[in-house]
């Protein structure tokens, strides 16, 4: 096949270009050349989606027969790419998220469930990223009609990931010892359930609907409860990952949301109870090929990318958004855990 990816160079968009190319695809990718090197083998067009002018030239590349959007975030600009490019393919696959539904992480969602209330044509003062990505998803739809797949993704883990999620936790569990506290706190219950998808199942998924030609319309593409794992797991496999000698000390999760500590960023991949953010309905996606490696190898392949030529990658990344407890903070938490029985 031949691809285009707008976007191609980070995570997500890296890793469907790494797929697309291991299986012999074509593959153009369109993006300004600053966020991060493209992948080798790559035809690369430069440019910016926000510019007619970028999208015609680009346009003067095709066709091919499938247009995957990695870096769509408002619905205005997507509207400008779905329209100069409508004659450029059969298709059009839209990566957006489980934040574009409304009642999502507090309540169950399925592929029918409601999305935030967005324009089409809304910029981007007119909401947050969940609200705006459900409005790019009617803007692909109403622009590219019956033509469209929308991705709606889960919690994205694997090499390469910019966000700092898994690397923050492996980065931590490694540095155990090493001058610190063997321990390293880790939230509530091991047993805790998460359904993280690796994003190379991602992509791989994403090709495989292509290659179907059939499919279209929504689906959630997230862990499926048979690949389900707990935050135990999690943490076990990043102690085995690097070799660590962590010793996990399990705080009780009412205790860490009393000391204002931070689901999702200072405990990545972590949420209470009584949040749903892993409840989502995988079946359509299932029904169409989603297949999922074991959580633990995703954690093995991040830890085997950070760790390459000689710790390069560790020594220098630099997560998107900050993640994990300051050092100093995990030590105040901690040792007013232990002190919570005294007196």
């Amino acid at each position: 096949m031949k691809l285009l990816i707008l976007g191609g160079s980070r995570f997500l968009g890296r890793a469907i270009v790494d797929e697309a190319l291991a299986a012999g695809h074509r593959v153009t990718v369109f993006n300004r050349g600053r966020s991060a090197p493209d992948v080798a083998g790559v035809e690369a067009v430069r440019g910016d989606r926000e510019s007619q002018a970028d999208l015609r030239r680009l346009a003067e590349h095709g066709p091919w027969d499938a247009i995957v959007d990695t870096s769509g975030y408002v619905p205005r600009i997507v509207g400008r790419s779905v329209r100069a490019l409508a004659a450029s393919a059969p298709v059009y696959v839209f990566m957006s998220t489980c934040s574009a539904f409304r009642d999502w992480p507090a309540q169950p969602v399925g592929d029918d469930s409601p999305l935030h209330d967005c324009s089409p044509d809304a910029g981007p003062e007119d909401g947050d990223y969940g609200t705006l990505k459900a409005g790019c998803e009617r803007v692909v739809e109403r622009d590219f009609p019956g033509r469209s797949l929308a991705f709606r993704l889960g919690l994205l883990l694997g090499p390469h990931e910019d966000i700092g999620r898994l690397p923050t936790l492996l980065l931590r569990t490694a540095d155990a010892g090493a001058g610190r506290d063997e321990r390293v706190l880790a939230p509530g219950d091991p047993a805790y359930q998460i359904r993280p998808i690796d994003v190379r199942d991602v992509a791989l998924f994403a090709l495989s609907a292509i290659e179907q030609a059939d499919l279209s319309g929504p689906y959630i593409v997230s862990g499926p409860p048979s690949n389900a794992s707990t935050y135990g797991e999690l943490l076990e496999a990043c102690v085995e990952a690097t070799g660590s000698p962590a010793r996990l000390e399990w705080v009780d999760g009412d205790f860490l949301m009393r000391h204002g500590v931070q689901m999702w960023t200072e405990l990545p991949i972590w949420a209470p109870a009584e949040e749903k953010p892993w409840d989502l309905d995988t079946t359509r996606a299932e029904a169409a090929g989603l297949r999922c490696r074991p959580l633990p190898e995703t954690v093995a392949d991040t830890w085997a990318w950070l760790a390459a030529d000689g710790g390069h990658v560790r020594n220098s990344y630099q997560p998107s958004r900050p993640h994990g407890l300051d050092p100093a903070r995990e030590r105040e938490v901690l040792a007013s855990w232990d002190a919570r029985s005294i007196g």
